[in-house]
């Protein structure tokens, strides 16, 4: 087996290793030509440098011929695409695959492969489904790797995709009913502005809506004009247009009102003003905080018995959509079948025979 990696060196590419306050690339036997004929050579103090350097030199040298090297070009091409949050889940995923498949040459790869490697996983005793989980996520990147592995040329087709069957993680089924929002939206607030109103608000146009979080904390006032709200959803990027309603003018007129900075140019502010959301991270610690703090009021102050979640809140507004078709609209998914697969979650009603 392989020697185990020193914990400084854990997540960096292929051959990488820290020392001595900067990164350095093991030559491969036989490369050294390439890289000034050094069997280590130094790539930079920091790492953004390190991989400005590396890039230069890898598009000569580097015949991606094993998932590693993959792997490696996806870190510095592909994830820097992605969303924060996302882009966080992919680099924890890295080192699990490269740990595994690694050395594994690109056109070796078999479906079988990837059933051993869950297999693998679920034999674990310790967090079991949150391995199993974690391993499906995992596979998912590898899957994207090696399909931009057919369109950088490396493969002519992709080694299992359509091939492996992976039982997925259950959609949720909890479906919030009427009585329960009007129960969360009776909560008395201790103050004319904060907290409470603002989640109550938030709440309403969420359900008018059924937009997701990030879109709805990056809501500005100039955003709203006579056509209605308009938005740019950050996960795909298409326009969208929620046309004005009473109900949704009156939401947003709500929403206005709760807020504790009146110039505030966001429709939910912090008390200074600011945004909820953290654009570097994705994450909206401050809203997910208050949003808890409600939730226990609601247990402990209402009839509510079972918590729901700002997710099960879009999913009743799809829910709640009278077609599959206006769901799709309202989520702004591109397809359909994820529309209807985790979000309509109201119980059909059927008629008895007699």
């Amino acid at each position: 087996m392989p020697k185990p990696r020193n914990p400084e060196n854990k997540g960096l590419p292929t051959r990488w290793r820290l020392a001595h306050g900067a990164y350095y690339f093991q030559v491969p036997p036989g490369m050294e030509a390439f890289w000034n004929g050094k069997k280590l050579f130094r790539l930079g103090k920091t790492l953004p440098e390190a991989y400005r350097v590396w890039a230069d030199r890898i598009g000569t040298t580097d015949k991606r011929n094993n998932i590693g090297q993959l792997l490696d070009r996806y870190a510095l091409q592909v994830i820097p695409t992605k969303a924060p949050k996302t882009q966080a889940g992919y680099k924890e995923a890295l080192p699990q695959l490269r740990n595994v498949f690694g050395d594994v040459p690109l056109l070796s790869i078999r479906p079988q492969h990837i059933y051993q490697y869950i297999d693998k996983r679920k034999s674990k005793k310790s967090t079991n489904q949150n391995a199993r989980v974690r391993a499906r996520r995992e596979i998912a990147v590898l899957s994207h790797a090696l399909t931009k592995a057919v369109e950088w040329g490396y493969i002519a087709r992709h080694p299992f995709k359509g091939e492996v069957r992976l039982t997925g993680e259950k959609p949720r089924t909890r479906y919030i009913e009427d009585w329960e929002i009007v129960e969360c939206l009776s909560l008395p607030s201790v103050r004319k502005k904060g907290s409470v109103q603002a989640i109550q608000a938030y709440i309403r146009l969420k359900l008018l809506t059924g937009m997701r979080r990030g879109d709805l904390l990056r809501l500005r006032i100039s955003t709203l004009d006579n056509e209605g709200i308009k938005v740019t959803t950050h996960k795909s990027g298409k326009p969208v247009v929620y046309e004005w309603t009473e109900e949704l003018k009156e939401a947003v007129n709500i929403a206005k009102a709760a807020r504790p900075v009146d110039i505030s140019p966001y429709l939910f502010c912090t008390q200074r003003g600011e945004s909820y959301l953290n654009e570097d991270t994705g994450e909206a610690p401050g809203w997910a905080s208050m949003w808890q703090r409600f939730m226990t009021r609601v247990m402990t102050e209402t009839k509510v018995t079972e918590r729901f979640t700002e997710h099960d809140l879009r999913a009743k507004c799809a829910s709640d959509a009278k077609t599959l078709d206006h769901a799709r609209s309202l989520l702004a998914h591109a397809d359909s079948r994820i529309t209807e697969r985790v979000y309509r979650r109201k119980p059909e009603r059927v008629m008895p025979l007699r």
